[in-house]
This record gives structure tokens, sequence and C-alpha cells, in this order.
């Protein structure tokens, strides 16, 4: 019986057991490869993707425990890498192998989405069970920072556009 998700906004249907991990329906069968396999027993983070915003291990769970559950990878957090996050990632030159940025970002993202101003403990706290073996642990830091100014600037901008009004009765639509 095909299992229904919901997975970077749309909804797909996959014929996997329903124990499968979501990790490997995601790669496997949805060709969503940014999702990564680090150790497979969720102390890695290379595997985290958003289930309604918070960040999970896709190594340990399986496909039947996000039926009716947002589920957001990298791939979905936005159309084409233009996530503040992203672009901080790029700014700052994270990445070496870049294998474990995925979860990183993932991680990051449910961070700022909860607290728009991390300090450094904050951050710290957060990404504490994302490895990174190429030790690139200060320009992670450094880049979430930098996301999380841009995400307020992004956000300060959109909320000081004045509202236009179609409807003729003088409120705003918004």
């Amino acid at each position: 019986m095909p299992i229904r998700l919901n997975v970077n906004g749309k909804p797909v249907s996959v014929d996997v057991p329903a124990n499968m991990p979501l990790l490997w329906v995601l790669r496997d069968e949805l060709d969503q490869c940014g999702t990564k396999f680090g150790c497979g027993a969720g102390q890695c983070g290379a595997c985290t993707v958003h289930q309604d915003g918070v960040p999970i291990r896709s190594c340990l769970t399986p496909v039947s425990a996000v039926v009716g559950k947002k589920i957001t990878t990298i791939e979905g957090l936005s159309l084409n890498a233009t996530h503040p996050l992203q672009i901080a990632w790029q700014e700052f030159d994270v990445p070496q192998c870049g294998y474990c940025q995925a979860g990183q970002i993932m991680t990051a993202a449910a961070l700022l989405a909860k607290n728009p101003n991390p300090s450094d403990a904050d951050i710290d706290n957060a990404l504490d069970g994302n490895l990174c073996r190429c030790g690139t642990y200060l320009r992670i830091r450094k880049a979430v920072h930098r996301g999380a100014e841009l995400l307020r600037a992004q956000t300060s901008s959109s909320n000081s556009k004045p509202a236009v009004s179609t409807s003729g009765s003088g409120q705003a639509n918004r």
C-alpha cells in the first residue's frame, strides 16, 4: 500500500515498507540526494531534515512516522539556493568537503526560525549534534550569524512594504 507524504511542499506517494528510514525514501525513491547518510545512528546530523519545522534525523525516522507531516529537505529550503543561510555559507566559504553541510544548514534554519538573533552559545548548542569532520565550526558559526542578519534584513524589508488595498474598502490586503 502506498505511503503518502508531503515533501518540500509537494504531495508524493511511495511504495516502500513502513519501517524504511526516511533517509532512504528521500534519497532512493524521491531523488532528494542533498540529505546525506553519515552514521546511520542519528549521531552526526548529516541526514537532518525538518518535520513540521523541527530538525529530525532521517536515518532513524521510519517513513510511517512522517505521514501527515511536512518534510523539508535542503532542496526544499529555497528554490534556487537563495535562502539567507545558503548565501552566508557561500559568502564565508564554509564547506571543505561539504558532506555535513546540508544537515548543518537545516539545523541552523530551524534555530533561526525560533531565534532570529542567536548568540554564539545558542548556535553552538543548536548545532552541537551536527558533526563536521573538516572542523569548519568557526566558519559555520560566522555563517549562521550572517544568515541571521540577512534573514532579519529580509524580514524587515518585507514588513516595511506599504500595504496595498485593491478592495476599495480602505483595508489593506495581507
